[in-house]
C-alpha cells in the first residue's frame, strides 16, 4: 500500500535523524544506509562527491580530526512529490578536536537534501551543505 503523506514525512525525518546519529555514534553502516548508491554530495569542501561508498570513506577520513561530535537538527521542511522529496534541515554541529579536547569547532548550516523513494524506503539522492557560520572556541 502507498504511504500517506504523514508516513512519508516521518520516514524522511528518520533518514535525517539516522544520518546525524550514524555520524555521532560512528556507526558508518547506519550512516551508509541513508544514501542512494549514486548520491551526489555538495558543499562539504572540495569538489562534489558522487557515490555513497566514496562519500562514507571520505567522512571517515574527515572524522579522524575529531573526538565526539553532535549534530543537532532542526525540524525538516519537507515537500513530497510522488517518489521524490526535497528537504530543508537546519543543523548546528559541535565537534571536539581530538588533539585538543578542550577546544570545540561549531558549524551552523542548512542541509538541502533531495530524496527518492527506493521501494518502500526513502534514500538521500543529493545532499548539499550551505554554511551559515563557523566558530573555533579555544579551551
Amino acid at each position: 500500500p502507498a504511504m500517506t503523506i504523514l508516513e512519508d514525512r516521518l520516514a524522511i525525518q528518520d533518514v535525517m535523524t539516522n544520518y546525524a546519529a550514524g555520524v555521532d555514534d560512528r556507526d558508518m553502516a547506519q550512516y551508509r544506509r541513508c544514501f542512494a548508491d549514486d548520491v551526489e554530495i555538495v558543499g562539504f569542501g572540495g569538489d562534489a562527491v558522487v557515490g555513497a561508498d566514496r562519500w562514507v570513506a571520505e567522512v571517515v577520513e574527515k572524522l579522524a580530526a575529531f573526538g565526539q561530535t553532535q549534530h543537532m537538527l532542526g525540524p525538516q521542511l519537507v515537500q513530497v512529490d510522488g517518489d521524490g522529496a526535497s528537504v530543508r534541515t537546519d543543523v548546528q554541529a559541535l565537534h571536539y578536536l581530538i588533539d585538543d579536547p578542550e577546544s570545540t569547532f561549531t558549524l551552523w548550516a542548512t542541509y538541502l537534501t533531495n530524496m527518492r523513494r527506493e521501494g518502500a524506503v526513502w534514500k538521500i539522492a543529493r545532499h548539499e551543505l550551505v554554511r551559515r557560520g563557523t566558530r573555533l572556541q579555544k579551551g
